[in-house]
């Protein structure tokens, strides 16, 4: 089998509450399922774990004809071992959006989630429409396109951006004329919000608690504004903006490079068997000097672009640093370079990823507009700007739309937790922020001095994840926004695996 890098993208979270003045998808709750229209069996081969049981939840394609056509979405529970402590369902989103949470749930409880938690809940995972074993779309994407992944080529000038522009409209049109075009403008975030209160009702609880990471951060923040009257405890980890996946947030993953690149080069100056330098000046010269080679030369089918791809992914998880400074160190000695297999289910991943990014809000559309952002971003963040603001498929996506965007607010329950790293590459910490401030009083933020993309229950800061925990099993946060010290002697020790990481964390794909 042939081996790439992993999709640093792909391999790699409207209207106000209830959509008022839209009365034909606020009927839509009106022909829920009844409780206990689920009816659960074993898991599908690939998605099996002990105790995890599956199920499939029909809903709505388009909510404002909720007895027209239908599609299936994929369900799992891991349901609590002690009746008398359960308190009610945790539905939970590992990310994406692309990532499959069907097995997800037997992840969290293999990798740390506190027993109290598993005792208080029902665990319930699901795989989004569009994705995996739901009604999946597709985008017809060749092996070559597949392996190419969703960063846009590095764009050194205003012609790179041109050239990439044919690229992208050639995947725009291929998913556009795919068998499952017909599925484009209702896979969005908000209708799985939606399918995700229809899921509530089948299981018939009246309210539904949440565990939402990185793109799941906006899942939920949209499910708790559409529905704010049937969630209970909403914990939101790796936050993106209030805008979700737009172009801001596309631009940021070069932000949180920067952010968390001090990391890895504290890891390399400390391990000179690698040879990649003893200060951060060696190192981040050591970084140019390689993507410079592999632009003139590329290794493998790896060019400076995958380089810095995959640069930015391995910095999901400090347990990635040792196989990361292994990479480096073979670019830099010719040796052959340590790729991965490329995974499974990567074409279905990519498909559902460009329908949900490029139709839940407007994107940029001339290409001059594109060649002026990656010729800010190369400057201000020079060690991925080039790329993550250079043009990609949202720019030819169809303009047919069913609604505006969810706008994020502070009217609701004061029932969110949102917990953050510091140095989190995907969803940098300044996004974060912004997702507070909309949020108002509703939310309560607690962060961690560390790095990495996720926080509970796979970083290390038992600070942040005391918190998350005392607010899913009593209900109590903290009284104001926290800042959780590092804990250095918590943290995964570089060269472990670390659950927190894109990769190294099943069902989601990195950025």
């Amino acid at each position: 089998m042939r081996r790439s890098l992993p999709l640093a993208l792909a391999a790699a979270a409207l209207t106000l509450t209830a959509l008022p003045g839209s009365p034909s998808v606020s009927a839509a709750a009106t022909t829920a399922p009844a409780p206990g229209a689920l009816r659960w069996g074993p898991c599908p081969e690939g998605a099996s774990a002990p105790r995890l049981e599956c199920s499939t939840l029909e809903v709505p394609l388009d909510y404002r004809d909720p007895d027209g056509r239908q599609i299936e979405v994929a369900v799992s529970r891991l349901a609590s071992e002690k009746p008398s402590k359960r308190r009610g369902v945790l539905l939970t989103n590992p990310g994406g959006p692309g990532g499959s949470g069907l097995v997800y749930p037997a992840v969290l409880a293999a990798s740390g989630l506190p027993q109290e938690v598993l005792d208080s809940y029902d665990i319930i995972g699901f795989d989004p429409r569009g994705v995996g074993r739901s009604t999946p779309v597709t985008c017809d994407l060749t092996k070559e396109q597949q392996w190419r992944g969703n960063f846009p080529k590095y764009a050194h000038t205003a012609a790179d951006v041109t050239r990439e522009a044919g690229y992208a409209r050639q995947i725009a049109g291929q998913c556009e004329n795919s068998k499952t075009a017909w599925m484009l403008p209702h896979t969005t975030t908000a209708n799985t919000a939606r399918d995700m209160d229809r899921l509530r009702s089948a299981l018939g609880e009246p309210t539904l608690s949440y565990l939402g990471a990185s793109y799941g951060s906006y899942l939920g923040a949209v499910y708790t504004t559409l529905f704010p009257r049937r969630d209970d405890r909403i914990v939101l980890d790796s936050n993106l903006g209030p805008d979700g996946y737009d172009v801001t947030a596309m631009r940021l993953f070069a932000r949180g490079l920067e952010d968390r690149f001090p990391d890895f080069v504290a890891f390399a100056a400390a391990h000179p068997e690698y040879g990649l330098g003893s200060t951060s000046k060696q190192v981040t010269a050591k970084f140019y000097e390689l993507v410079a080679r592999l632009d003139a030369k590329p290794v493998q089918d790896v060019n400076g672009t995958g380089f810095r791809a995959f640069t930015f992914e391995q910095l999901y998880a400090d347990g990635s640093m040792k196989g990361l400074a292994e990479f480096w160190q073979a670019v830099d000695t010719g040796r052959e370079l340590p790729l991965p297999e490329s995974p499974a289910g990567v074409e279905n991943l990519m498909a559902s990823r460009f329908a949900v990014v490029c139709a839940d809000t407007r994107w940029p559309r001339t290409v001059r507009e594109y060649q002026r952002n990656a010729a800010v971003d190369r400057l201000k963040y020079p060690m991925l700007g080039g790329s993550t603001a250079s043009i990609n498929p949202c720019a030819y996506w169809s303009r047919e739309r069913t609604e505006p965007p969810v706008r994020i607010t502070g009217r609701g329950p004061s029932n969110v937790l949102m917990v953050q790293n510091e140095r989190d590459p995907g969803t940098p910490l300044v996004g974060a922020r912004e997702l507070r401030r909309a949020f108002g009083g509703r939310a309560t933020m607690v962060t961690a001095d560390q790095g990495g993309h996720g926080v509970y229950p796979y970083g290390g800061n038992t600070c942040a994840n005391d918190a998350a925990t005392t607010f899913l099993t009593t209900g109590e946060r903290p009284a104001r926004d926290l800042a959780c010290a590092a804990e250095p002697g918590e943290a995964a020790r570089p060269g472990e695996t670390a659950g927190a990481g894109g990769a190294a964390r099943p069902g989601e794909p990195s950025k």
